[in-house]
Formats: C-alpha cells, structure tokens, sequence
C-alpha cells in the first residue's frame, strides 16, 4: 500500500520536473522504490496462496503486465498528443494509485514451516543468508547476468523501431505485438510447468536461452534486410522475444519455492527483484551508449542478448537443469494376481571383439 502512495508521488512529482535531476528523482528514486515495495510482496505472497499451481498462479498474475503494455503503448501514444508528457505523467500518477487499494486486498498467511519469531539482525532480516546455498547461488548469477538485457526491449524497443522509420503509432504496434506474445506465453508456461513434465530448472534454462536469441533476432532485423522490409521481420522478431521471455518470467518465480523452500520465498523474491535491478543499471545504459556509438541499436541488441545467454547457461548448473544418466533399477515383480512381468533384458554393445554385456542406463 505505500509502494502505491510513493509509485504514485513519483509520477507526479516527475510531471512539474524542470532538468533530469527532477525525473531521476521522481521516476527512479520514488517511483522506483514504489515499484519494490508493491511487486516483491504481491510476488512472494502470492506464492505462499498456491502449491500445486503455483507458476500456473504466478503466470496469471504476472499477464497483468503484458495487457498493460499492449493497452499503454497506443494509450500513452494518444496521450502524449492530447496533453502532452507532463499531463500523461499526471494521468499515469492518477492510475498507479490504484495499487494501494490493491495491496489492502492481499492477506497473509501462516503455512506449517513459518519461523516462530521474525528474524533477528539485518542480514537475518534480508535474507542474505540465502547465499550460502550453492543452489541459489548459481540462481542469482543467472539472474543477475540475465538482468543485463532482459529490461533492454521495455526501454529501447519503440526507439528502435522509430530509427527505423516506422514512426510513433508503428513503434507502438511493435511494442504491442511483443506484449501478446509475452501475455499468452506467462499463460501456457504457467500450465506446462505445474505439468511436472519438464524440471522448473531445465524449463527456467531453456526459455532464458530462447529470450536471448529473441534479443538477438531483433537486433540483426536491420542487417539482414533493406530499410523497405524492416516493418514485418521487426514484428516478427519482437512477437518471438515476446514469447520466450512471457516463458522466462512466471519460472523465475516459480521456480524459488523448490530452492529455498516456502518459509523463505519472500525475501527471495526481494533478492530476485534486487539482482535483476542491478543487472538493470547495466543494461539499457549500455544499449544507450552503445547507441550513441554507433548510430543504430543493433550492437545494443546484440550484447544485451548476450548477457542473457550467459546467464541461461550459468542456470545450467542448477539441480535438474540437465538430463543425467543413471543405472537403471531392475524391474520390481508385480503382485501374484497381476501375472508376471518378464526382466528387461541386458544392451550388448557390439566391439570388433564381439559383443560384450552393457548395463542398461535411464536418462
């Protein structure tokens, strides 16, 4: 509730802003603290609501932002030529209010496994003691790495289309068609999770690798084809990183409760949001000067989904991110009335000395 009051302020404060010191302390320091005090608490309790459905819980709720960024990019669009930036900050203040009342409709929760007493001390209460697993360890460098170019698009997305001449109401269609694919993939990743077909680790890897190649492809639009065909492969393009990191966000989430357990979700959601954000300081300020480098956005693009790629394949060396061999168990006989059930039977490995007996192996 007072991340609502202080996100609110933040917009409002930023609309009367006269240099960029006013809106680095409106929009970064109120508004961005805004934003941390509302999303990590309506994450992690959240997650606390649900167990067999958890990422399922977390891709819906998380949907919130893809319909918003589809419903804000030609919003903003209208708005900016209606009344101008500093009246669309005021209305923006005006919505970003709505997360107090919000906040009032979220209720704790006791679960078996709560500690009895709070946490003592600040690193206690922060939960940096969560470090000292090697698990979430590897967890939070992925996620730190992947930060880097994850936000790049949700900043310098429209730019760069508009430097490709697309023009306002077309850079907001790209933006657009980037946030139903993220929208409808935080759905259908949701349900595939809670599935148990694939480990949230292996899934968590995959999609962070996919979101990175979907950066990739936005920024080699430009290269592989002539200004007159840039419109569709931009679209293209930003629908399939759309895609993939709808995929990536609800298991970044989803995924905390199997490595820190319930009790702890909350300050590792916090943690999560934190380690991203640093990854965010990094990234679109890179892009931008990168930019200003070069002259277009492709090598922003390109680094930026680098970093992710490097984070995915660090996410690598979580439990059950990879596929293991095992020697296969022999099969238990079943029950005198439900027959019996012949033994599986050895691989021969064929050799230029013959074939020679193998152990059977599951992988």
């Amino acid at each position: 509730m007072v991340g609502g009051v202080l996100t609110s302020l933040g917009f409002v404060f930023s609309a009367f802003a006269s240099s960029m010191l006013h809106l680095f302390l409106g929009l970064g320091l109120l508004a961005g603290s805004g934003w941390a005090l509302v999303f990590a608490p309506a994450l992690g309790t959240l997650s606390r609501y649900f167990s067999s459905r958890r990422v399922l819980a977390v891709g819906l709720a998380l949907t919130g932002n893809g319909v918003s960024s589809l419903l804000l990019a030609p919003a903003l669009q209208l708005l900016l030529d209606t009344f101008g930036w500093r009246g669309a900050l005021l209305l923006l203040g005006a919505i970003t209010l709505h997360l107090t009342p919000c906040g009032a409709l979220l209720r704790p929760l006791a679960l078996p496994g709560d500690p009895a007493a709070p946490p003592r001390g600040p690193l206690a209460a922060l939960g940096l003691g969560l470090f000292t697993r090697r698990a979430f360890l590897v967890f939070a460098l992925g996620t730190a790495l992947v930060g880097g170019g994850y936000f790049v698009p949700y900043v310098h997305l429209a730019p760069h289309a508009l430097d490709r001449g697309l023009g306002g109401y077309g850079a907001a269609l790209v933006v657009a068609v980037a946030a139903v694919g993220d929208a409808g993939a935080r759905l259908v990743c949701g349900w595939l999770a809670d599935q148990g077909w694939v480990p949230l680790p292996r899934l968590l890897a995959v999609f962070g690798g996919l979101t990175g190649l979907g950066l990739l492809a936005v920024g080699l639009v430009p290269v592989m084809g002539s200004k007159e065909s840039w419109e569709g492969p931009l679209l293209v393009a930003a629908g399939a990183y759309g895609l993939s990191a709808g995929s990536y966000a609800p298991l970044v989430f989803g995924v905390l409760p199997g490595l820190v357990g319930i009790a702890g979700v909350v300050q590792a959601t916090g943690l999560v949001m934190m380690l991203m954000s640093l990854g965010a300081l990094i990234g679109p300020p890179l892009s931008g000067f990168l930019r200003d480098e070069t002259g277009d956005f492709t090598a922003s693009f390109l680094v930026c989904g680098s970093f992710i790629l490097s984070g995915s394949f660090v996410y690598m060396g979580l439990p059950g991110a990879l596929p293991h061999c095992r020697p296969a168990s022999r099969p238990t006989m079943p029950p005198a009335e439900r027959g019996e059930q012949l033994p599986t039977p050895q691989v021969a490995l064929l050799s230029p000395e013959g074939p020679r007996p193998a152990l059977d192996t599951t992988c």
